[in-house]
């Protein structure tokens, strides 16, 4: 069996500035022309074409990391690549334990190729949850995600990755049968939520008690929680002094302020602003204590990572 290098002991958690990617879907998309299957990002892998742009895409993030001398959160591009999207895919599920593991490998060899990085990088297994994390189709319940993540989670348990992110969540309940899965197999699991304009989940609960929803349902299991697909603005008001933002950690927010509808049906790139972005993002990491991982999601590329990176650097 592969060993894993941090599964053990995530480097992240001491509290040194790590930097993750962008908006990994939406710049190959739009910035650079390509294609991506039904938004699942692991299917370029099987064309030369699609992993070459893939593979430039994260070296790009690589560099920046070592350029700041930061550490680095690789994540796999596995965030569809479960049971739930197969018939959609036109794969079966040996198909998708096979793509979980070419992921990984991926992943792996880029790790290897940046193996004199000043800082660790490490192997994050990104996993999505099931349907449209934006508009629920149906309530899931804790015990029946639990069941339904275990197959996925027991493909990545047996390869090199560190850790695991249950990403872009809308439901404390499917969040928590993911981590209470991920317990069984020993993998450290981090917990980002999506949340819509008005900073609460789609469900309507706000950020605060779905963070604290699930610390209490798995004793706390989480390594720690983020923020994604959400720009600032709908979720900075939500941030008190509560105990429960002590777990966040990390954040990959939107470059626009466009609503998750808005961005579905939009047919050009909002990029934002990258300089305004990276200012949130300062303004955030002053009133959250223990946020020290940093990347973006939809619309965010290089550059944004790069203005953020730039900016909590500075003296």
């Amino acid at each position: 069996m592969p060993l894993p290098r941090y599964r053990n002991a995530l480097p992240q958690l001491s509290g040194d500035i790590y930097l993750a990617d962008a908006g990994a879907e939406t710049d190959l998309i739009f910035n650079r022309g390509i294609e991506i299957f039904e938004f699942a990002t692991h299917t370029l892998l099987s064309n030369p074409t699609g992993r070459t742009a893939l593979m430039r895409y994260f070296e790009a993030f690589l560099e920046l990391a070592n350029v700041y001398e930061t550490g680095f959160i690789l994540g796999t591009p596995t965030w569809k690549a479960h049971r739930h999207w197969a018939k959609q895919l036109g794969t079966n599920e040996a198909g998708l334990k096979v793509a979980n593991e070419e992921s990984v490998r991926f992943a792996e060899e880029l790790r290897s190729r940046f193996s004199s990085n000043k800082k660790p990088i490490v192997l994050n297994a990104v996993m999505g949850p099931r349907g449209n994390a934006y508009r629920p189709e149906r309530t899931i319940v804790m015990e029946a995600a639990e069941a339904y993540f275990e197959q996925q989670l027991s493909w990545l348990a047996a390869t090199e990755v560190d850790m695991v992110t249950a990403a872009t969540f809308s439901q404390w309940t499917e969040a928590a049968g993911l981590a209470n899965a991920a317990r069984k197999f020993e993998l450290p699991v981090v917990v980002s939520f999506t949340v819509e304009t008005n900073g609460r989940l789609a469900t309507g609960q706000s950020l605060g008690d779905a963070v604290t929803a699930v610390d209490e349902a798995t004793g706390g299991y989480a390594a720690y929680f983020m923020i994604n697909c959400a720009h600032p603005d709908h979720f900075s008001g939500a941030i008190d002094d509560a105990a429960w933002t002590r777990r966040i950690k990390g954040l990959r927010a939107n470059a626009s302020r466009r609503s998750h509808a808005e961005l579905d049906a939009a047919p050009e790139l909002d990029a934002g602003d990258p300089q305004e972005l990276a200012q949130q993002y300062r303004a955030l990491a002053d009133r959250l204590p223990s946020l020290n991982v940093f990347g973006g999601c939809c619309g965010t590329d290089r550059r944004h990572v790069t203005e953020i990176v730039r900016l909590l650097k500075r003296p």
